[in-house]
């Protein structure tokens, strides 16, 4: 096990993930997709560059991911008030009168105005990080802790294949970055993530809800004519973490175990990012959707408004507005 633990790691450091490889860094002087920043090595660069992903091992402490463990248990148990957290259900659970706690919520989205689980988006060795790939103008524009249940049978566990970027209205799509920490160990029985290396240099795909038999959660858009493609997986051990493009194509299998899998993720995106009309786009479905969910919770915004609400500086400034 030990052996095999290690090898994954040496893998992602040096470009080889379950038989991927990285290109070479020969003749390559410029970058796209991160920035000028002694923590990443040249050969780091050239594989996000090349892939669109870079697993860091053991990047967050335990002490961390169990503080905000507990705080999602508490949130679970109504222990404590939910104060603008999205506590969300799995479809196969959602009418079910005897399903409670931890059991019966997939997930807490946007968080960033809780003291806990914010904690999480502040951590310095995630910024360094994410100041790589984004700059040091740093905002928090979408967290989540996933908590993927053992699935009921109908699959609905399983998340489709998709691009982050269908869901944000602001751009440039190339200082968006995501960073996403296992909060224990996550393996392709229990669900990892999957991903499509050097996706991110194609373009926003149209999205839809998959035509799954039995339901699919609510906001899985997924993209189609991919079902068929080679796929990594990323098995990962507590506390680490992968960053990725907003463009990059990912899903994630099954929890066929008896337990849960529980992930933390942000995405980051440089405070000097700029939002976007997106009207008469791709992007329109979801838009809707997400507007209609706040009209429901008495809040009538828009699309954009919404995102700027959930949104929070994690380091450096705000851009100056001009008069």
């Amino acid at each position: 096990m030990a052996e095999t633990r290690l090898k994954t790691v040496l893998g992602h450091m040096n470009g080889h993930v379950n038989g991927f490889q990285q290109g070479s860094i020969n003749g390559h002087s410029r970058f796209r997709y991160t920035l000028d920043n002694p923590l990443l090595s040249l050969e780091q660069r050239q594989f996000y560059e090349d892939n669109g992903f870079l697993v860091v091992p053991r990047l967050v402490s335990t002490q961390l991911l169990d503080a905000c463990k507990e705080r999602f248990l508490a949130l679970c148990d109504r222990r404590l008030p939910w104060n603008g957290i999205t506590m969300m259900k799995d479809i196969s659970l959602a009418k079910s009168s005897t399903v409670t706690g931890e059991r019966l919520y997939n997930k807490a989205q946007d968080f960033v105005y809780d003291d806990v689980l914010f904690q999480y988006c502040l951590y310095p060795p995630i910024l360094d990080h994410v100041e790589c790939f984004i700059g040091p103008n740093i905002r928090a524009m979408h967290t989540m802790l996933i908590n993927k249940p053992p699935d009921t049978g109908s699959q609905t566990s399983r998340h489709p294949l998709h691009q982050d970027l269908h869901y944000f209205p602001f751009r440039p799509a190339d200082r968006i970055v995501c960073a996403w920490t296992a909060m224990e160990r996550i393996t392709p029985d229990n669900g990892c993530l999957f991903v499509l290396p050097g996706t991110h240099k194609g373009v926003l795909h149209q999205h839809d809800y998959p035509d799954w038999e039995k339901g699919v959660n609510k906001m899985y858009h997924g993209v189609r004519g991919y079902d068929d493609h080679p796929i990594v997986e990323l098995p990962m051990e507590k506390g680490d973490t992968v960053f990725f493009h907003p463009i990059l194509i990912h899903g994630s299998g099954m929890n066929r175990t008896n337990g849960f899998r529980k992930a933390i993720s942000c995405h980051y995106s440089s405070a000097d990012m700029e939002y976007i009309d997106i009207r008469g786009t791709s992007q329109e479905n979801i838009a809707k959707e997400v507007e209609e969910i706040a009209k429901r919770r008495g809040m009538e915004l828009e699309f954009q408004d919404i995102w700027r609400f959930r949104s929070r500086l994690c380091r450096g400034r705000d851009p100056i507005p001009v008069a």
